[in-house]
């Protein structure tokens, strides 16, 4: 991966890599293979290309999701107990999301692009955790969807 740092300034990097194309589902022992040297950029790029989609994927489903409300319901008063936790949990995940993209991951950005490894590592890890919650919040999701109608 050829990348040349040009400068590093208050967390902002002018930098210039070759077109590397890489999967945005990153298999785990690829990771694992590398050191954090090649491993924390190799993420940052991951990042990048992937996470714009999730972003479009939120919009999607949100608009989705209260656009049905509103159509099949009337509105909100009159969807049931399970509409709504649905509703607040796909916005709960959305508020994560957005920490994630705005402070989370602009901190670990800014640590690789700066080279610095440490930060950057315990960026990645909060990364991880947010991620790993958003993955709890969107199981009870799917959860009460499919069987909230039945209560």
């Amino acid at each position: 991966m050829a990348v040349q740092q040009i400068g590093c300034y208050r967390g902002y990097t002018d930098r210039r890599a070759n077109n590397v194309g890489v999967s945005p589902a990153l298999p785990a022992s690829a990771a694992a293979a590398l050191d954090p040297a090649e491993r924390l950029p190799l993420w940052r790029q991951v990042f990048a290309r992937f996470l714009p989609w999730v972003g479009v994927s939120i919009v999607v489903l949100l608009l989705s999701g209260f656009g049905t409300i509103f159509l099949i319901f009337g509105q909100p008063s009159n969807a049931g107990p399970y509409v709504h936790i649905m509703a607040t949990t796909g916005i709960m995940m959305m508020l994560l999301f957005l920490y994630l993209i705005f402070a989370t991951r602009r901190r670990f950005r800014d640590a690789v692009d700066c080279g610095a490894l440490p930060e950057a590592a315990k960026s990645l890890n909060q990364i991880r955790q947010i991620v790993g919650i958003n993955l709890l919040l969107g199981i009870l999701t799917i959860v009460v969807g499919g069987t909230g109608r039945y209560w």
